[in-house]
């Protein structure tokens, strides 16, 4: 039953082109008509120009970007609570911290945004603290309070009201004493006998608390009507009334409300672990952007951690995948690069072929399982494959890679150079692009031995569009190491219809690594790589060999 009912993002690599993208989409919808479960595909990153382009003329959504999938409060089975008034009384806060069967309440305004806190143990010093006679005033104690928690009846008076002024007197003295004893405003607590009644209410009490009874004598209640006292009737004797009057005091008196530590459901688990392990209390608030409330956790609610599930398309090196990789559940990994660094708990389906495009082995996918295409997938599968292999002129591009382009094309109704042509002219438009957008555009780091280095490729379809745009990606370019805390830095500009890339770079060693790599020699502070346009077959590969051999 629960299979039924999984979430499973798609996702592709950082920085997304136009086949991670277009991949995610189309693999998700072949996931969602074959088997049970929801899949959703998401981007790592903003897209590009020409994924922008080819998502539009085939009328598909944009995929929503995920930047981290690393565990979450919100994938945490946490307690949900709208939380209670403030006006709860001691006793009843207590009663139901033993129904729920926790130690924290959270205390709430109309429109549930958190005012404060309140644990067992604040209500536990509550009863034990040595309290004066005034305190019920002071905590501004409604009526409704008194009579739930001494279990009486309200004779006159407004429930709502509150007890704000005057002490607490239990009229145990004789007559004389208890004329001399209650001042004005007192709540006074007082036996079944009419003459001590009416000294009571006729001594301006605010409140009068009859014990041992449940009904009043109607001379009293008629005098206290006149003087606006409430009469409050209960067969609780005054001793125990006495005990009990202190908990129906209000939550909020006694919760706490100044530095309350809180989480939202977007918050990081690791993060929550962090803040959790350097304070001591045992139930955390979680609330919304607005500050209301949604629920309380606990230290071992992070037991019950749901990690979020994912297939990776396009890449499985960890320095490419969406952060917090390491805390996702790897389902599935499609690609067509080499090996990576990717590591997964336990097997997982993994298939990877030495194809140019990951579009091209989704399409073998539909095919396998007997799903029919529909033109807007079709449209994609077709754009990514000619967008990988720069319409066929990548060393990547196989037979199997140009004969999937060519029957997603019928499918789509398209021909295949005017959509290869539209889209690279939509990827070559930089003119709303900063240095640092185009760089990032299509990014990608590596790993040889102990050197980190990065490779941005930027494609355009002419050498005039490449040279207007080389000067501020040089200026911008050392910027790149700080950023991402990479040794090496390079930009492949590369022309499609030329078949050919200029080279620059920054970083201790770049140079000497590209003169190994390519047996080229530097010209006005770049390289020009005749017949190199793919970054995955002709120039990684030969960069990691020239960095082995440094």
């Amino acid at each position: 039953m629960a299979e039924s009912k999984k979430t499973v993002w798609i996702v592709g690599h950082k920085n997304p082109d136009t086949d991670s993208v277009c991949a995610a989409i189309a693999y998700a919808d072949l996931k969602n008509r074959t088997e049970e479960g929801t899949f959703l595909p998401k981007k790592a990153g903003s897209l590009s120009s020409e994924t922008r382009y080819v998502l539009e003329r085939f009328g598909v959504e944009e995929p929503a970007t995920v930047s981290d999938v690393g565990a979450q409060l919100k994938d945490i089975d946490y307690r949900r609570s709208s939380g209670v008034s403030g006006h709860y009384s001691l006793k009843k806060a207590w009663e139901l911290m033993r129904e729920l069967d926790v130690v924290t309440l959270p205390i709430v305004d109309n429109n549930r945004r958190l005012e404060g806190v309140i644990v067992n143990g604040d209500i536990a010093y509550s009863y034990m603290d040595v309290l004066d006679n005034r305190i019920l005033g002071r905590a501004r104690t409604q009526y409704k309070n008194i009579v739930e928690t001494i279990q009486g009846r309200m004779v006159t008076g407004n429930a709502h009201a509150y007890f704000t002024k005057g002490k607490v007197v239990v009229a145990s003295g004789n007559r004389e004493a208890m004329r001399r004893e209650i001042e004005d405003d007192d709540l006074v607590i007082v036996g079944n006998i009419k003459e001590r009644q009416m000294i009571a209410v006729e001594g301006n009490a605010s409140c009068v608390i009859i014990s041992g009874d449940s009904e009043a004598d109607p001379e009293v209640v008629e005098r206290a009507k006149q003087s606006e006292c409430v009469i409050i009737t209960t067969e609780y004797d005054s001793f125990t009334v006495a005990r009990l009057i202190n908990q129906s005091m209000p939550i909020r008196y006694f919760m706490t409300k100044e530095n309350i530590v809180s989480f939202e459901p977007d918050d990081h688990v690791d993060d929550v672990k962090e803040v959790m392990s350097k304070i001591r209390h045992r139930d955390f608030p979680i609330l919304d952007e607005q500050r209301h409330l949604v629920g309380m956790m606990s230290r071992r609610n992070l037991l019950d951690m749901k990690k979020k599930q994912l297939i990776l398309v396009d890449h499985n090196e960890k320095t490419q995948a969406v952060d917090g990789i390491e805390q996702a559940d790897i389902l599935e990994i499609i690609d067509h690069h080499r090996l990576g660094s990717l590591e997964t708990l336990s097997p997982i389906f993994f298939r990877n072929q030495p194809l140019g495009c990951t579009a091209t082995i989704i399409y073998q996918m539909y095919q396998e399982k007997g799903v029919e295409i529909s033109q807007k997938i079709a449209g994609l599968l077709c754009s990514a494959i000619l967008s990988d292999t720069l319409m066929f002129r990548s060393p990547t591009c196989t037979a199997v890679d140009k004969d999937a382009a060519k029957q997603l094309a019928k499918i789509a109704s398209v021909e295949v150079e005017e959509l290869a042509a539209a889209m690279f002219e939509a990827g070559s438009d930089f003119s709303s692009k900063s240095a640092e957008e185009i760089i990032y555009q299509d990014f990608k780091t590596f790993e040889s031995d102990d050197t980190a280095f990065a490779v941005s490729q930027v494609s355009a379809v002419s050498r005039r569009i490449l040279d207007n745009i080389k000067p501020e990606l040089q200026a911008y370019l050392p910027n790149v190491l700080t950023d991402k805390g990479v040794k090496m830095a390079f930009v492949m500009l590369t022309d499609i219809f030329r078949e050919e890339t200029e080279l620059i770079y920054v970083g201790n060693g770049a140079r000497e690594t590209i003169e190994r790599a390519f047996e080229e020699k530097e010209k006005d502070g770049c390289f020009l790589l005749k017949n190199v346009v793919s970054r995955k077959k002709q120039f990684i590969p030969l960069m990691m060999q020239a960095m082995l051999l440094n």
